[in-house]
C-alpha cells in the first residue's frame, strides 16, 4: 500500500471502524478465557454526546481495548436509560407545541407518543460513540424499557414487597411542580439563595395583643393550623389555652406548646403548616392538627388560597406581602440567606408535599454495601477520598421514595380492588394479581375489570440500579450462562455526581439479588470544565461540540487531548489546544513510521551503535511498561498515557531513530530495520487503547495482515525485568551528547564538520554508549585522557571533564573575550547573592523556600565560575 504523506484521520476512522464491526471483534460470548466486563453508565435515550460522555467513554474504551490485547474476553455492554422525568418532559413539550394536552390523553395514547419520540431521537448518542471509536458489544445493546429489562424491574419490586421492604405511606415528599412528580432526597440539590424574612403579626383572639412570627414563605400562612411555643418560655405562659387569628384568611388556630421550638431563635413563636413542612407535619400528627394543602400540583394556589387561587406561589409571595403590609400585619422585612431545595432535573424550587407514595426500606439493605466498600474493600473507589462521601451518605440514608407521578417508565405492579388504602395486591402480571385479589377478598367472582393498576411509574434509578445484573438476565434467570460468566463485572467508570443515585444503589442491589458485588472497581472521573474552571453549559456557550472536535482534530487527537488532562477524580480544565497536542502526537507517530519505511534495507553488517541502541530501547521500553502497568492498576489513566507519550515521542522518535538512522543516501542493515519495525509494533500495541484508529492504520501498512492478525486482537507486550544500569548510563550519555551539541551551536561548528572529544573520566562512567556519542556528535575520535587538554573548548558532566580541541573554525581571541565577559557577569551575580545571604535580617525574615533558592543560585554560580575559569586556562 502507498503510504500517504499525512495521516488522514477521517478516512482511517471510517475504514477501521467498519473493518472491526465486519470482523465482529467487539462481540463477546462466554468461553475458556477470563472475562473482563464493563457496563456503560446508560446515557439518556434522547441524549446527545457532550464532553462528559467523551471523557467517560474514552476511558472505558481504553480499559476494554487494553483488556482485549491482554487476552481477556472483553465485553463492554452499551445501552440507554429511559430517563423518565427528562423524556416525559420532552414529549409533553412536543405535544403542547402540537396543541395537545397530556391530561386529555389516556396513558396508552401518551405512551404511543413517547415510544414514537424514543424511536425517532433515541440511540443517537450510541451512534455518536462509534465516531469516538468505542468498541462496545453492540449486539448486547440494552434499553431500560426493553421488555426483559422491564420484567426484571417488576420482579424486583414484587420480590422486595413480598419481603416486607416496600411499603405504601402517606408521607411528606419532595415535589417538583414543573415535572409534577415526587423526587427522592438525592434528586434535590440545595442552593444558597438571597431571599427575605417576613415578620408577621398574629392577633390573639379576644384581645389587642399580637405575637410576631418570622417566615421566609408568607404565602403559606393560608395553610397555618397552629402557633407553637416552647412550654418553658416565660414570655408566653399567659397564652396557654388561647387561640390566634391568621391574617387575611382570619382562621382561628390553637396556640400549642412543644419542646420542639427553640426559645432562642427569633421570637420563640413558630407557625405550624403541616401540609408544607416536614417538621410541621410531625407536630401536626403529635397535636392532632388540621392539615390544609394550599397548592395545586404545579405550585399555583388552590381554593384555600382564597383570592390568590390560580396564581403562582412566587407571584403570591410578592402580592401577599403587600396585602399584609396594607392591613398592618407585616412588622418588618429583612434580607435573608437560606438554603433552597431545587430539582436536579428541572431546576424548579421543590415543594414539600404530603402524598401517598411507595417507599423502599433502606436501613438493612445498605449494610452489605457499607461493609463491601468501607470494611472488606471488595469494591474499591478510585480516588479513595470518595469513601468518606460514600460513608456519610450510606450511614445517614433514609427510605427511598421509588414512585413517580409519571407515565413514562415501569408502571407500579400494585392493583387496587377497593376504595381502602390497603385494598390492593402486588403481582408481576394482571392475571397473577387477580388470583391474589380473589384469595385476599375471598371473592371468587372478581373480574380483571374490577382491578385498577396504580397509575404511578417507578423511579428511573429503581430500574437502573439493576443494570449490571439485568443486562445479563441475572434477575429473570440467575442461572443463565452469561450471568454466571460475566457477573460480577470488573470496572465501572462514572462521575461522582451519581455516586449515590446509581453506584451505591447498584452495590446494594448486587448484594440483595446476587449476594455478590456488581463490580470490583469504581473509577470516578472529574467534571469537564473550561480553561477558566467554569462548568461547561449551553447557556455559557463554553461547551465545544464534540463531533466538531473530532472533525477538526481526529478522534485519536480528541481522545488524547481529554486524557492528557484527566487525572482521576479531579476536574478537567479542557482547552482545545490539548486536542491539537493529541493531533500533533498522531502526526509525529505517522512521520516516524514513514521515516522507517522510507529507509533502503540491505544485507550488511550491523553497526555497533545500532546494536547498543536496540539494547537500550528494549530496557527503556520494559521500564516504561512497568510504569504503565502500575498506573493502570491505580486507575491513573492520564499518567499511563503520559508515560506512553514520552516513550514514543522522546525515547523512540527523538533518540532511538536518530541512533539507528543510516547515513545520507546509505542503506540500513536488515537486523536493525527488523528490530525497528518490531519496536514500532510494540509501541503501537501500547498506544492502541488510546489511539485506536492511527495505530491500526499504521499496523496494517507495516505488513499484509489477516483479520486474525489485526492490531485490535494482537498481544500486549510481555513484561520482563528492565536493565536499570543501562538506562542510567544512557541518561549520562545524553548529557555528554547535549554538551557536544551545545558547543557546536554556540561556536557555530557545523554538524557536518567532524570533531574530536577527549575525556577525563573522573566519574568512572560506562563506555558502553561511546559508539552512540561518536555517531550523534559526529566525532572522529573519542579518547580517554588523564590530564586536562590545553587549547580546547570544555564542559563538564558531573565530575567528568570533556574537551574538544580547537580547529581553525574557532577564533580563540574572540572566544577568550566572550568567556571573560561571561565570567565577570557571573562573579557579579554571585556577589549580589552572597550579599543577601550574609544579611542577617534577610536570612531571619525570609521564608525557608526563598533562602533555599538563594543558596542554590550561589552553588550554581560557583560551579559555573569554576567551569569558565577552566575553559579560559585551556585556551590561553
Amino acid at each position: 500500500m502507498t503510504i500517504p504523506a499525512q495521516f488522514e484521520a477521517k478516512a482511517a476512522e471510517q475504514k477501521w471502524y467498519d473493518y472491526w464491526m465486519k470482523n465482529n471483534y467487539f462481540h463477546s460470548k462466554p468461553d475458556h478465557r477470563t472475562p473482563y466486563t464493563i457496563v456503560i453508565p446508560p446515557p439518556n435515550v434522547t441524549g446527545v454526546l457532550h464532553m462528559g460522555h467523551m471523557l467517560n467513554n474514552t476511558i472505558q474504551d481504553v480499559l476494554i481495548r487494553r483488556a482485549r490485547l491482554k487476552g481477556f474476553n472483553a465485553c463492554w455492554v452499551p445501552g440507554t436509560d429511559h430517563a423518565s422525568i427528562a423524556t416525559e418532559a420532552k414529549v409533553v413539550a412536543k405535544l403542547k407545541a402540537e396543541g395537545i394536552n397530556k391530561n386529555d390523553l389516556t396513558r396508552e395514547e401518551f405512551l404511543k407518543h413517547a415510544w414514537e419520540w424514543t424511536e425517532k431521537y433515541g440511540g443517537t448518542i450510541l451512534e455518536q460513540l462509534k465516531q469516538l471509536g468505542c468498541s462496545c458489544d453492540w449486539d448486547r445493546t440494552k434499553f431500560t424499557m426493553d421488555p426483559d429489562m422491564s420484567a426484571s424491574v417488576i420482579r424486583s419490586f414484587v420480590d422486595l414487597y413480598n419481603k416486607g421492604l416496600i411499603y405504601r405511606g402517606y408521607r411528606m415528599v419532595n415535589w417538583d411542580p414543573e415535572a409534577k412528580t415526587t423526587l427522592s432526597d438525592e434528586e434535590v440539590i440545595y442552593e444558597e439563595r438571597q431571599g427575605k424574612l417576613y415578620h408577621l403579626k398574629y392577633q390573639i383572639e379576644g384581645s389587642n395583643e399580637f405575637v410576631t412570627i418570622a417566615t421566609t414563605r408568607p404565602e403559606t400562612i393560608l395553610g397555618d393550623t397552629a402557633i407553637c411555643i416552647h412550654p418553658e418560655d416565660e414570655r408566653y405562659q399567659h397564652l396557654k389555652g388561647k387561640k390566634a387569628i391568621v391574617p387575611i384568611c382570619n382562621r382561628v388556630i390553637p396556640i400549642i406548646f412543644d419542646e420542639y421550638v427553640d426559645m432562642e431563635f427569633g421570637t420563640g413563636c413558630l407557625k405550624v403548616t403541616p401540609a408544607h413542612d416536614v417538621n410541621d407535619k410531625e407536630l401536626g400528627v403529635k397535636h392532632n392538627l388540621e392539615i390544609i394543602d394550599i397548592f395545586n400540583e404545579d405550585a399555583t394556589l388552590n381554593s384555600f388560597g382564597l383570592h390568590y387561587a390560580g396564581k403562582d406561589r412566587f407571584v403570591v409571595r410578592e402580592e401577599i406581602s403587600k396585602e399584609l403590609e396594607s392591613i398592618g400585619a407585616l412588622a418588618k422585612t429583612e434580607t435573608h440567606l437560606n438554603k433552597v431545595g431545587t430539582s436536579e432535573r428541572t431546576k424548579a424550587v421543590i415543594e414539600p408535599r404530603l402524598s401517598d407514595q411507595w417507599f423502599l426500606k433502606m436501613e438493612d439493605l445498605v449494610k452489605p454495601a457499607i461493609k463491601a466498600v468501607l470494611e472488606t474493600e471488595e469494591v474499591k473507589l478510585y480516588p479513595s477520598r470518595f469513601n468518606n462521601t460514600y460513608r456519610h451518605w450510606m450511614e445517614n440514608i433514609r427510605d427511598w421514595n421509588i414512585s413517580r407521578q409519571l407515565w413514562w417508565g415501569q408502571q407500579i405492579p400494585a392493583y387496587f380492588y377497593g376504595e381502602g388504602k390497603e385494598d390492593f395486591v402486588v403481582a408481576e402480571t394482571p392475571e397473577a394479581a387477580l388470583e391474589l385479589a380473589k384469595q385476599k377478598t375471598g371473592n371468587a367472582s372478581l373480574q380483571a375489570s374490577d382491578l385498577k393498576q396504580d397509575a404511578d411509574a417507578l423511579d428511573t434509578w429503581f430500574s437502573s440500579w439493576l443494570w449490571p445484573m439485568a443486562v445479563f438476565g441475572g434477575i429473570m434467570n440467575p442461572d443463565n450462562e452469561d450471568f454466571k460468566y460475566y457477573y460480577p463485572t470488573n470496572d465501572l467508570v462514572t462521575g461522582p455526581d451519581i455516586l449515590f443515585f446509581w453506584v451505591a444503589r447498584m452495590i446494594i442491589a448486587g448484594y440483595e439479588y446476587a449476594d455478590a458485588k456488581p463490580f470490583n472497581n469504581v473509577y470516578l472521573t472529574g467534571l469537564v470544565r473550561d480553561k477558566q474552571g467554569r462548568k461547561m453549559s449551553k447557556s455559557l456557550g463554553n461547551s465545544p461540540e464534540p463531533l466538531g472536535l473530532i472533525e477538526k482534530f481526529g478522534a485519536d487527537g480528541v481522545r488524547c487531548g481529554l486524557l492528557l488532562s484527566a487525572s482521576a477524580g479531579n476536574d478537567i480544565l479542557f482547552d482545545e489546544e490539548l486536542c491539537n497536542q493529541g493531533k500533533a502526537f498522531a502526526n509525529k507517530i505517522w512521520n516516524a513510521f514513514r521515516l522507517i519505511k522510507g529507509w533502503e534495507v540491505a544485507d550488511i553488517a550491523q553497526p555497533e551503535s545500532s546494536k547498543v541502541a536496540i539494547e537500550w530501547y528494549e530496557a527503556k521500553l520494559q521500564k516504561t511498561l512497568a510504569e504503565i502497568e502500575d498506573n493502570f492498576s491505580k486507575y491513573r489513566i492520564s499518567d499511563a498515557l503520559m508515560a506512553t507519550y514520552k516513550l514514543v515521542w522522546d525515547d523512540f522518535c527523538s533518540w532511538f531513530l536518530e541512533m539507528i538512522k543510516p547515513g545520507y543516501q546509505q542503506p540500513i542493515d536488515r537486523t536493525t530495520f527488523d528490530k525497528a519495525i518490531e519496536m514500532l509494533e510494540t509501541n503501537l500495541k501500547l498506544l492502541h487503547p488510546f489511539m485506536p484508529f492511527l495505530t491500526e492504520e499504521i499496523w496494517q501498512h507495516i505488513a499484509e495482515r489477516t483479520p486474525e492478525q489485526a492490531l485490535i486482537v494482537a498481544e500486549w507486550p510481555k513484561a520482563t525485568s528492565a536493565n536499570e544500569t543501562l538506562i542510567s548510563d544512557f541518561d549520562f550519555a545524553t548529557e555528554v551528547i547535549s554538551g557536544v551539541r551545545t558547543i557546536r551551536k554556540d561556536k557555530n561548528i557545523p554538524f557536518k564538520d567532524t570533531i574530536e572529544l577527549k575525556v577525563v573520566n573522573n566519574e568512572k562512567a560506562s563506555t558502553f554508549f561511546d559508539s552512540i556519542i561518536i555517531k550523534l556528535g559526529n566525532i572522529t575520535a573519542l579518547d580517554y585522557v588523564s590530564e586536562k587538554v590545553d587549547g580546547a573548548l570544555s564542559y563538564r558532566v558531573k565530575s567528568n571533564e570533556y574537551f574538544i580541541p580547537i580547529t581553525g573554525n574557532v577564533d580563540i581571541d574572540a572566544e577568550i573575550g566572550k568567556l571573560t565577559e561571561e565570567l565577570n557577569y557571573t562573579k557579579g551575580f554571585l556577589k549580589s547573592v552572597q550579599a543577601k545571604l550574609s544579611n542577617e535580617k534577610f536570612v531571619a525574615g525570609a521564608p525557608e523556600k526563598v533562602i533555599e533558592m538563594e543558596r542554590k543560585k550561589e552553588a550554581d554560580a560557583l560551579a559555573k565560575i569554576a567551569t569558565l575559569e577552566q575553559s579560559l586556562v585551556s585556551l590561553k
